[in-house]
């Protein structure tokens, strides 16, 4: 199962209050120690702490500073489970924190809220705690901070502070408990200390260039006896960027991705300080292809060249191994891909062989470490280079006919032929929806029940009648449930779903599946990313019966549920054997056969997520229109063919939308669904400013993350917000994102009160008339 899937349980136990705080610290301590003794007994010398979470690492340091946000009425001393859970889930008193995606990956972090009266203090031992439970266990680790300006960098100002707060002016206050921290760390017989800072990699001033050199300055008397690497990771340095690492005092050694920061290379040739240690990410820590050895030895014997000799050691919180001043390392944290190969029984040993999760990726991290010292394992880059052969050369990767219609996509931009307006008025006089039209996102609960059905039809436990069944009634349930919420447009629940991405996956050739391939989004929800490995198509229609099942119980419009091929693409592993957007294409036109499938099976309403387009932005600016360009135009390929009467509804959630909001205009959809109300309503701020939106949209009225069930007045209040910005005509509500993460008697009130909300909402509209 992995330690991904056994913390997820114990913390969901933990929250529906079946087991005890002790308990899940016990499993949490389990699983610590387990992962240290594994590495320890593979030789690994020096091995990461801190970096275990029970919901986030920022949140972790959030905690370590005392940043708590008043709301929660935390009133000093140690963070306990009780304050942490409330910041990340919210409560039956106050919302959560906004959540959003760790820069252009999957994974969320929970976004701190800063001002300048918040005291900062020393209120989380975590990182040494752990340090000397290892320790305990004759285990010498290197704990795991996030540094202090990427911290700053990634916060926000807290709710009634001015947005042009300077979050960086609040660095003095953090650095004192960086200090203390860092103390007690030394005290415990810390040897090394790790300090991520990846906003290094983002477009800075000289202001905010300028702050890593204070901090570390600031740091250097109390790092002074400790060797410190700075970590950066998922794109190139720039040269400003380069020149500020590598000149920031106390520190020992540097983390560079060489994987997606490729120019960085002929950065560190130009010029790297002597005498200090470069930590070369040569092996993807995103992705779960097998490394090219001979290519990555080929970089580190040239990168060898240029750092110099020192001692030799290995580290091994990416995994990694020294080999004088030079270390073999991955890219980043492996904690966005899966954890082991060999708990994968059901992939073909043709696939397999192309692929290395984490375990095999610190034996690969190991063998090109003993290449460099001379000591080559002939026969493991033998086979490695046997299996790179294998893979482009494999009839399975290519289909010529994907290709030649990929191909053919240039010179169009894939629009629809009537303007939205239009569209609009055509599809009112087909729907006759009232105004502010209530819909949910897609999802309904997944019971245990259900997941039992859906998991013993795949192991052959259950017929496919039998399954067909199960899931028939069960949208029956959902669809009665909507009817009796008097919600307009409905949706089937999704129940014959595990993961919306998955699903389609599976329907689709050219993906391969694994079965314990988990990654962590956040929290406790886990991911299974399927791996793209060749041309894309689709064989059949993969939702239609479905939909046509469900509309069928029903005469409101029942919503067709596809996953768009941006996103599809983004929450995948995705080959890298040809440039991102030639497989979105592909995608596009697999999902573009399915959407007419619906609107033939008079599908009316037909929803194209698009959850993961604004996650996938390059983390440069100068790689943003590029990006947009081909996303947005992968989108507008899937329902470029439908009927004006055809309402094309897309879904956006858990990013900031503000700075691509003309893209997402351009995306010509009839409505836009989109995550609002966790991030204190922040998508509004982009129509106060003026921006234009003349097709449908519906900002989220609730946050579907927290089990914190909204009042009617609240809900309300958040509608008229809305209003104040949006033409009425163009509203909908809707709740933040799907459901299946909620439980029944989280959701029916919820939505029974954004219902209610609705209706006082229309009355006084009427009236005003």
């Amino acid at each position: 199962m992995g330690p991904k899937r056994e913390l997820k349980f114990a913390l969901e136990s933990f929250w529906d209050k079946k087991s005890s705080a002790e308990d899940l610290k016990k499993v949490a301590a389990d699983l610590r120690s387990s992962i240290w003794k594994q590495m320890s007994a593979v030789g690994i010398k020096y091995i990461p702490s801190n970096t275990f979470s029970y919901y986030d690492q920022v949140l972790d340091a959030t905690s370590m500073l005392g940043a708590v946000p008043p709301r929660y009425g935390w009133s000093g001393g140690e963070i306990g489970f009780d304050t942490y859970f409330s910041m990340a889930r919210g409560n039956a008193s106050v919302p959560a924190m906004e959540m959003t995606k760790w820069f252009d990956t999957n994974y969320h972090f929970i976004v701190p809220e800063l001002g300048p009266d918040v005291k900062f203090s020393y209120a989380s031992h975590k990182a040494v705690d752990e340090f000397k439970e290892a320790k305990a266990l004759g285990v010498n680790t290197v704990p795991v901070l996030i540094g202090p300006v990427s911290y700053l960098l990634l916060s926000k100002p807290a709710k009634g502070i001015d947005k042009t707060f300077s979050l960086l002016s609040l660095l003095p206050k953090i650095l004192p408990v960086y200090n203390e921290v860092i103390s007690e760390l030394k005290a415990a017989g810390a040897s090394w200390i790790q300090f991520d800072e990846p906003t290094l990699v983002m477009d800075l001033d000289s202001q905010q260039l300028g702050a890593f050199t204070t901090a570390y300055a600031d740091l250097e008397s109390t790092l002074s006896g400790l060797n410190v690497l700075i970590e950066t990771y998922f794109a190139d340095l720039t040269p400003e960027a380069y020149k500020t690492l590598t000149g920031l005092k106390g520190v020992t050694a540097y983390g560079l991705d060489l994987v997606r920061g490729t120019q960085t290379v002929e950065l560190v040739k130009k010029d790297f300080p002597k005498g200090k240690h470069l930590f070369a990410g040569v092996v993807d820590g995103r992705n779960i292809w097998a490394n090219d050895l001979a290519s990555s030895l080929s970089t580190l014997q040239a990168l060898e060249a240029v750092v110099g000799k020192g001692i030799q050691f290995s580290f091994a919180f990416y995994g990694l191994c020294m080999k004088n001043n030079l270390v073999v390392s991955t890219s980043c944290s492996l904690l966005h891909t899966a954890v082991d190969l060999v708990n994968e029984t059901k992939l073909d040993d043709e696939i397999k062989s192309w692929l290395a999760f984490a375990a095999q990726k610190v034996v690969e991290v190991n063998a090109l470490a003993k290449a460099l010292a001379g000591q080559k394992d002939e026969a493991f880059f033998s086979s490695n280079a046997a299996a790179q052969a294998s893979r482009k050369s494999s009839p399975r990767v290519t289909n010529e006919a994907v290709q030649k219609a990929a191909a053919a996509l240039k010179g169009s931009d894939h629009r629809r032929a009537t303007n939205v307006s239009a569209r609009l008025d055509a599809q009112q006089k087909k729907l006759s929806l009232p105004i502010l039209p209530t819909t949910t996102i897609g999802s309904f609960p997944q019971t245990v029940e259900l997941r039992k059905v859906r998991r013993e039809f795949k192991a052959n436990k259950v017929s496919e009648d039998d399954y067909v069944k199960a899931m028939k009634e069960e949208i029956k349930k959902v669809v009665d449930l909507q009817e009796e919420l008097d919600i307009d447009v409905l949706v089937h629940g999704e129940p014959e779903r595990n993961d919306m991405v998955e699903y389609f996956g599976e329907q689709l050739s050219g993906f391969a599946f694994t079965v314990n391939g988990w990654v962590q989004s956040y929290g406790s929800r886990c991911v299974k990313p399927p791996i793209i490995y060749g041309d894309v198509s689709r064989p059949k229609p993969m939702t239609v019966f479905w939909s046509s099942a469900a509309q069928s119980m029903t005469k409101r419009p029942m919503k067709g549920m596809l996953t768009g091929p941006v996103t599809i693409l983004n929450w995948s592993f995705v080959r890298n054997d040809q440039p991102r957007f030639e497989t979105c294409y592909q995608i596009a036109l697999a999902i573009k056969d399915e959407v007419e499938d619906l609107e033939k099976a008079n599908i009316n309403v037909i929803q194209i997520d698009e959850a993961a387009l604004r996650e996938g932005l390059p983390l440069r600016k100068s790689e943003h229109a590029f990006y947009l360009k081909w996303a947005v135009h992968s989108f507008r390929i899937t329902n470029c063919g439908v009927k004006d009467t055809t309402q094309i509804h897309t879904h956006m959630c858990y990013s900031n939308f503000n700075d691509i909001i003309h893209s997402i205009i351009d995306m010509d959809a009839d409505v836009i669904t989109i995550e609002n109300s966790r991030s204190d309503e922040k998508l509004l701020s982009v129509f106060r400013e003026g921006v234009k939106y003349g097709a449908g949209i519906g900002p989220g009225v609730y946050d579907i993350h927290s089990p914190r069930i909204p009042s009617t007045e609240e809900i309300a209040d958040r509608i008229n917000k809305m209003l104040a910005v949006l033409e009425t005509k163009i509203l909908w509500v809707n709740p933040d994102c799907g459901l299946k993460t909620r439980k029944y008697d989280e959701v029916k009130p919820a939505l029974n009160n954004m219902v209610a909300a609705v209706k006082q909402l229309r009355a006084k509209l009427g009236s005003a008339k």
